[in-house]
């Protein structure tokens, strides 16, 4: 555990379009650019709980109330309860997401690994994993997403699937997924048009939007406009658009617009995802303290309309972004 427990009087008022995700913490490896120059060397379970832990712990006090986390994020669903559990005060107004559906098999290991987390979205695997996130976060699971959800995914299409989520829906989680590649938008339109004993049963999405990869906006504001909780995910590009890595001629609209107007790359890129109308929440995959400070600047940053117009060039085609995003090493 961090040293310094969160008070009542540390804590400032809530910041309510950020949230922090878990996965660059929750395990030793992941694909965030320079990650290698933000963990602990050791990166033993005690050091990245201890690291997580002081994350959230800067969140909180920071006015953060909504925290992301997954099964397949090694442990960091332990991290969460564990935090939870030792800080009352702030087990009592925050919002946990949590995500099933991948199944991490890196057993607490970088190299060598020829697999991180295998997807599988079937009965069997939320049954599984529903029980096992229960024990960890018991009634405090507030939003449960299907992870990674594709158009090919039978999580569109099952019943029994569908039928097994709407009994937890019923029970007060509300029940959503994320998506991720270049059909975002497919699986986000076949998402809505899902039902169970004629009601919509989707309520919440989790999506990749970033100054690079802006292609799901419009089937995101159509979710918004549905009554789903939109959160955006990889809004700095799993790190390409920080300012240590925003250094090519693909990313000198970024580097103006922050030195114009003072901020930080990362803070901009923030920003950019808060503005857009549809967004409710925009997660910080920070690993440091420093890092979650900087990013959560964003809520102090104006992003004008002309701005972002300058901003909107950097967008790259679906298909290239995703590409390059799988070949990035986990690290």
């Amino acid at each position: 555990m961090s040293a310094t427990p969160v008070t009542e009087r540390s804590v400032t008022p809530p910041i309510t379009r950020f949230g922090l995700g878990t996965a660059a913490v929750g395990r030793p490896g992941y694909i965030t650019l320079g990650r290698d120059l933000d963990l602990p060397a050791g990166r033993t379970v005690e050091a990245l709980r201890e690291r997580t832990h002081t994350l959230l712990d800067t969140a909180y006090a920071a006015g953060v109330r909504y925290f992301d986390t997954a099964r397949s994020y090694g442990r960091a669903e332990e991290f969460l309860a564990e935090w939870l559990t030792a800080r009352a005060e702030a087990a009592a107004d925050v919002v946990v997401g949590g995500k099933w559906g991948y199944t991490y098999t890196a057993g607490w290991r970088v190299s060598g690994v020829p697999v991180h987390e295998v997807k599988e979205h079937s009965t069997a695997v939320f049954d599984r994993q529903i029980a096992e996130t229960r024990a960890l976060l018991g009634r405090r699971l507030n939003v449960y997403l299907v992870h990674s959800v594709t158009p090919d995914s039978p999580a569109l299409t099952d019943p029994a699937l569908h039928a097994r989520l709407a009994e937890l829906a019923a029970d007060g989680v509300r029940v959503g997924l994320s998506t991720s590649g270049p059909g975002q938008a497919r699986t986000i339109r076949a998402a809505l048009e899902v039902t169970v004993d004629g009601r919509p049963l989707f309520g919440a999405v989790q999506a990749t939007w970033n100054l690079l990869e802006p292609s799901a906006a419009p089937a995101l504001a159509e979710a918004h406009a549905a009554g789903w909780l939109v959160v955006v995910k990889e809004a700095m590009a799993n790190g390409r658009l920080a300012g240590r890595n925003a250094t090519g001629p693909g990313t000198a609209a970024l580097r103006a617009v922050a030195s114009r107007t003072g901020d930080a790359c990362d803070a901009v890129a923030l920003a950019a995802a808060a503005a857009q109308p549809w967004a409710d929440i925009v997660l910080s995959g920070a690993a440091t303290p420093g890092q979650l400070t900087s990013n959560l600047a964003a809520a102090d940053v104006g992003v004008t309309p002309s701005a972002l117009a300058e901003l909107a060039p950097l967008a790259e085609p679906a298909e290239t972004y995703w590409r390059t995003r799988a070949a990035l090493p986990w690290a």
